[in-house]
């Protein structure tokens, strides 16, 4: 995967572990008419948007999916700059696209009628995709956007440098925070979670392997629970034991520090596997997140950008029928776009099983972590819960505070928050 490309994809899982969701922001680019250029409205094709993606090919291939839809013109724009803000925006006026790539749709589009219930596509097909990666895009039992690929973050490790330390694959926390302090040397260290200790990526992934969450499926707070505390205690013990690279030339979503052997393990994104692979052979292995506890389990985040129907479009019959055209009915054009110019997996089960390039190997290992132990960032989650629980996490694990003492003050920030979000449904 090129770099920017991989931001963009890294900046999807990065918002579900580590940032605030959408933001209504200001207006869009040059090119959003619904006018006379061909673009949805009283033009003759629907207009779709897609974010601007780096890997070479990509553009040109969402062009010929459209091109090849043979009972609607469809244009394609290409949005650069911040697309998120942009569809937020867009989707408050009539000057925004039929059909459009989401990263969501957020809580306050659905809520605010800014997309159209798809939940009539999925028939017949709905448990054939990733259930983790289509969690987030339903509410009100009613699923508001197509998954189009997964993406999803896993644990790096380098076999032959835990094969001489005389240590297993660590299947659970505690075992991977025993690991990271006895593979630590002076030449390299145990474990890289990013540069800030991994406050900034990991978010509730930890919760999850507790055997908790963010929130619950009946809408209430998922941590209010002492093995959070315990836990999120752990991750301190790695940071305290200095077992944490800390200053790597890059960040956690590039392999470079794990290619270079700064460390043993590394927590980085499905993306980073053709590169580690091409560089290490077969001399590393991929683990979810360990479980922790009795009730705990193990855990991978999963991201996935999603195909909607803007409210505001005039043609909604037809820009259904073209979304489950492209993402529902055309295979061989959703395995073309998941793994033709990029390493991800495709949303559906039965697509990812049938792809060669994740059938064997670490490849294949992936799948099934991203099958059997995903979880994505649900959408009752606010970004106020989230920058309350990043704080906290962050002083936890680079402070020493006291994890029971900031937990209950995030669980009280997000009883809040459910309330308030509860009174607008």
């Amino acid at each position: 995967m090129t770099t920017t490309r991989g931001l963009s994809r890294r900046a999807l899982l990065s918002t579900a572990a580590a940032s605030a969701g959408l933001a209504l922001a200001t207006a869009c680019g040059s090119n959003t008419g619904r006018g006379g250029d061909g673009s949805g409205g009283g033009g003759k094709a629907l207009s779709q948007w897609y974010h601007q993606y780096g890997e070479p090919g990509t553009e040109q291939a969402v062009r010929r999916y459209a091109k090849a839809y043979g009972k609607t013109p469809v244009d394609v724009q290409w949005r650069p700059g911040n697309y998120d803000q942009q569809t937020a925006a867009a989707l408050l006026t009539d000057s925004g696209p039929d059909v459009f790539e989401v990263n969501g749709p957020s809580l306050d589009q659905i809520q605010g009628g800014q997309v159209v219930d798809l939940t009539e596509l999925f028939a017949g097909v709905k448990d054939d995709f990733n259930p983790a990666a289509l969690a987030p895009k339903t509410y009100d039992g009613k699923i508001w956007a197509i998954p189009q690929v997964v993406d999803m973050q896993l644990l790096y490790y380098r076999k032959s440098l835990l094969s001489a330390a005389g240590l297993a694959p660590p299947a659970t926390l505690d075992e991977l925070v025993d690991a990271a302090k006895k593979l630590t040397d002076g030449k390299t260290k145990g474990l890289f979670l990013g540069n800030d200790g991994g406050a900034g990526v990991l978010g509730g992934t930890p919760l999850y392997a507790a055997g908790l969450g963010l929130v619950t499926d009946d809408g209430k707070t998922g941590f209010d629970d002492p093995a959070a505390a315990r836990t999120l205690a752990k991750i301190r013990q790695l940071y305290a034991d200095k077992s944490l690279l800390l200053g790597a030339p890059a960040d956690w979503s590039d392999p470079s520090a794990f290619i270079q052997g700064l460390t043993a393990m590394q927590w980085s994104g499905l993306w980073a596997l053709p590169q580690v692979k091409k560089a290490l052979g077969d001399d590393f292995g991929v683990l979810p997140f360990p479980k922790d506890g009795a009730s705990g389990r193990p855990t991978v985040p999963v991201g996935a950008y999603g195909a909607a129907v803007s409210a505001r479009s005039k043609r909604q019959a037809e820009a259904k029928a073209y979304l489950k055209w492209l993402w529902i009915d055309s295979a061989d054009l959703q395995q073309d776009f998941a793994l033709s110019y990029g390493f991800h997996i495709p949303a559906r089960i039965s697509l990812a099983k049938k792809a060669a390039e994740l059938k064997d190997g670490a490849a294949a290992d992936a799948v099934r972590y991203a099958t059997e132990n995903g979880y994505a960032q649900p959408l009752l989650w606010t970004p106020a819960s989230q920058t309350a629980y990043q704080d906290a996490l962050s002083r936890i694990i680079k402070d020493g505070a006291n994890p029971d003492t900031e937990l209950k003050a995030v669980v009280r920030r997000t009883d809040e928050e459910l309330a308030r979000v509860r009174k607008k449904s």
